[in-house]
């Protein structure tokens, strides 16, 4: 604030000053004005980012790969609007999700008393209310030494040697890590995809300088260990009548060539919530070297119940007439019918293929109604419900594939839906069958997301190793279990000798009862 001894007498000077001082005004004005239009448009680039990852029409779309240009979109717009002061933005406040802080979080309260209780009368001030605050603090992850000390004890007065306790069991022997210490490394890496060397990096900054190598080591021994839990895992999914099954690549090293070669990681899942079952949802990864349908009739040897696929024509090995074995019926996915079909709209008008749409979108509405119901109830629902819109569809599709071309892209999505329309149509004769495949493709995302980071597998071993912790991690996931505290009870109990004979109360669903 300026003081009236501080302006001038000059006429001159002071209309100077106030010139200046309108000028100043604008600039600021017009300033606020570029900052809301920078932030307008970046509000724009974030609806229409999350639009291309989540929106409707993302139907081949993996929204990871979104992640990280919203991120810098949105810190873009934070930056902005902390330069612009709250008086003078134009715009509304931007809506944002700030989260909630759980009960469970341990509260490190502080109390901020005035400088001074005595009122300016001279009386003593009480207190008549107050008003807390919460904010999220966080302490850093923080390492630390186990001493381990076995006093040794002789007798004074005869010879009978030296007692000492034993030594207790180890994941690693004569190793630096504790059980907990191998599982916080496999959970940054499977769980939140940090490869070894970044994990390497980040201990380094603590002054533990311990080599990839190292950390590969303590890995892939801990793989060893839960190879027994992953096998009573599949052995459990195996004995389940409804099963999701899909496959994703695994680059692998090829030694000696310097090359990749690419396997498949099959996911093998079990998902009954949405229709009341009462077997706990899990996830079992294979590696295989290839995608033929021979490996899928490898992993379900002795399956028999109904698997839900997509339309890779491999499965197709399991319904063979002539195969040898217990009897698997095919559901397919109409999340997959209608990819084909919503491609086409996005090149242009296509009223046809925009009907296909909304008429599997009817399928959709009626399933969110019945999702979480019974199956008799739901197959009720279907029938009552779904059913004539199958019928009507299955005449709207015979139609319209006698007057498109066969080779057209409209052509060829009509014929996709008409190859697999027996399994398509499953669905209305059993309640415990799904729509689509989604469920068992929601669990293949952490695998591409890591395949992302790690670039390749050193080795099929390695694949293997992989998919063995990443089962355990995915299915702790599915079943609300910490995924760290799950590893690190697990291997605990096994290197204390676990009995082999009850190591399905070691499945992850089992954790909470221990």
């Amino acid at each position: 604030m300026l003081d009236a001894a501080d302006l001038p007498d000059n006429v001159d000077a002071l209309k100077a000053m106030l010139v200046a001082a309108r000028l100043s005004e604008a600039d600021k004005v017009a300033q606020i004005a570029r900052k809301d239009e920078r932030i307008e448009r970046l509000e724009k680039l974030v609806a229409a980012f999350k639009q291309a990852a989540f929106g409707r029409k993302s139907e081949k779309t993996d929204p990871d790969q979104f992640d990280l240009a919203l991120e810098d979109l949105e810190t873009a717009m934070a930056a902005i609007e902390v330069d612009t002061p709250a008086g003078n933005r134009n715009t509304k406040p931007r809506a944002t999700n700030r989260g909630s802080l759980p009960q469970h979080l341990p509260r490190v309260e502080e109390v901020i008393e005035p400088e001074s209780l005595v009122c300016a009368c001279g009386g003593c001030l009480h207190c008549i209310g107050e008003d807390v605050s919460e904010r999220l603090d966080v302490v850093p992850a923080q390492f630390r030494v186990i001493v381990t000390r076995r006093p040794k004890y002789a007798c004074r007065t005869c010879t009978d040697g030296v007692v000492q306790a034993p030594a207790p069991a180890r994941l690693i022997q004569a190793g630096l890590p504790t059980e907990a210490t191998v599982a916080h490394v496999m959970v940054s890496k499977y769980a939140d995809h940090l490869p070894l060397y970044r994990q390497a990096q980040i201990m380094s900054r603590q002054g533990i300088d311990l080599d990839r190598s190292t950390l590969a080591d303590w890995v892939g021994r801990a793989a060893f260990e839960l190879r027994p839990v992953f096998d009573a895992l599949i052995a459990d999914l195996m004995r389940s009548t409804k099963l999701f099954m899909d496959e994703t690549r695994a680059p692998v090293l090829d030694p000696g060539s310097r090359k990749t070669k690419t396997g498949y990681f099959w996911a093998l899942a079990r998902d009954d919530r949405p229709w009341n079952g009462g077997a706990p949802p899990g996830v079992a990864f294979t590696y295989a070297p290839g995608r033929g349908g021979l490996h899928a009739e490898r992993i379900l040897q002795g399956f028999s119940g109904i698997l839900q696929v997509d339309g890779y024509a491999g499965y197709n090995r399991l319904i063979t007439p002539d195969r040898v074995g217990p009897d698997i019926r095919l559901a397919y996915c109409w999340a997959h019918a209608r990819r084909k079909l919503v491609e086409i709209t996005r090149n242009g008008a296509a009223p046809i293929a925009e009907e296909g749409v909304r008429r599997i979108g009817e399928l959709y509405r009626i399933e969110a109604e019945l999702r979480g119901l019974d199956p008799q109830i739901r197959l009720a629902g279907r029938r009552e419900r779904s059913a004539p819109l199958i019928a009507a569809m299955h005449g709207w599709l015979a139609h319209h594939r006698a007057r498109v071309a066969t080779k057209s892209p409209l052509g060829e999505g009509l014929a996709y839906i008409a190859k697999y329309w027996d399994g398509l149509k499953l669905f209305l004769t059993d309640g415990r069958i799904e729509i689509d495949n989604n469920s068992v493709e929601r669990t293949i995302r952490p695998i591409a997301l890591n395949r992302k980071n790690s670039l390749f597998a050193g080795h099929d071993a390695g694949a293997e190793n992989w998919a063995t912790i990443a089962s355990l991690v995915e299915t702790c996931k599915l079943n609300e279990v910490d995924p760290l505290s799950y590893l690190t009870a697990t291997l605990t109990a096994i290197v204390n000798g676990h009995m082999q004979s009850q190591i399905e109360s070691l499945l992850p669903w089992n954790c909470l009862s221990r």
